[in-house]
């Protein structure tokens, strides 16, 4: 009977819990869908979502994976996610069609993480001429492979396209159906692991700050959300702080999210460089604003049929919301 009684108090007690005020606000959290790609620069998300950083800033979020940087786009222009992290590339290119959004904070550079990978016969970029090139258009490794053609004297009408993903494109070429692949961690990684006789052929640490990646929205929702926006930030932040503190476990759910070996990935991580709310602070002051134009004249000289225009860094970055966290 006793048992009985105080079973009886404390289902009461839950239920009373949960018709509180308290209750009814957990059960009012913002609700944030988030894409990502399989990319380790987007680790910090990972580690928000399983260590419970979003629900401590007071957002319920979703990370939702894609394959494809352009379903990614269309996601979030359809509104079926609120918020992509995606490369500054693909929003300038995003920017050139019209489509109105806003990066808010910058998560990563990449340097040895994004990559032309090519059998060990082909010594220079020069050598590629005529050669069948896997990467995926309008991502990453579109940009990689333009610059490092036009910085080597060609350009991408000298090569022979094979438009695939990213996480596709090393396999491919170890299986020998394309002559180079361009492809980021830890597909890079995995590809030379697998197949002999394969080698680094040029890598995103030619150009200091020619990949980099955003969290991005549509200017609508940054506005209507502010809230969420710093939530958002300061979760990321979170998320950083605790890779740095714990390189370990935050690594392990990292490397599990890419589904990458623990060792390979600790060398793949040393290619990237991971920014947290400080850092973002600094760079917004003008240095990242500057890149971004620089990415963009670079992308009007390689694909002046996608790219008419260099978005002003000034509408194309909603900065205001690090600046006031860092206040």
């Amino acid at each position: 009977m006793k048992q009985k009684c105080i079973v009886a108090l404390l289902s009461i007690g839950l239920l009373i819990g949960l018709l509180t005020p308290v209750g009814i606000a957990m059960a009012g959290v913002p609700k944030v869908k988030l894409g990502v790609q399989p990319w380790l620069g987007y680790g910090p998300f990972w580690i928000a979502e399983k260590k419970g950083f979003f629900e401590k800033r007071g957002i319920d979020v979703e990370v939702i994976n894609f394959t494809w940087d352009a379903d990614m786009g269309a996601a979030v222009a359809s509104e079926k996610v609120q918020v992509i992290a995606a490369a500054t590339n693909f929003l300038i290119t995003i920017l050139n069609q019209d489509i109105d959004l806003q990066g808010f904070l910058i998560l990563d550079a990449s340097y040895e993480a994004d990559a032309v990978l090519s059998p060990d016969a082909i010594r220079t970029v020069g050598e590629l001429k005529g050669k069948k090139v896997a990467y995926e258009a309008g991502a990453t490794s579109d940009l990689l492979i333009n610059y490092a053609l036009k910085k080597n004297g060609l350009s991408i009408k000298d090569v022979k396209p094979v438009q695939m993903a990213a996480s596709d494109a090393g396999l491919a070429l170890i299986a020998g159906r394309v002559d180079v692949a361009v492809t980021y961690e830890p597909y890079i990684s995995a590809a030379l692991r697998q197949g002999k006789g394969f080698h680094v052929l040029f890598t995103a640490a030619e150009r200091p700050g020619l990949i980099s990646d955003l969290a991005v929205a549509s200017r609508k929702y940054i506005e209507d959300n502010p809230e969420i926006i710093k939530s958002m930030i300061l979760a990321w932040d979170d998320a950083v702080q605790f890779l740095k503190q714990n390189p370990e476990e935050g690594g392990k759910i990292i490397a599990d999210a890419v589904h990458s070996p623990m060792d390979e990935y600790k060398i793949a991580m040393e290619g990237v460089r991971i920014f947290d709310l400080k850092k973002n602070s600094s760079a917004m002051k003008g240095e990242f604003q500057k890149t971004m134009v620089d990415i963009g004249q670079i992308m009007m000289e390689t694909t002046p049929e996608n790219i008419k225009k260099i978005p002003d860094p000034d509408t194309a970055l909603a900065t205001k919301y690090v600046k006031e966290l860092v206040r």
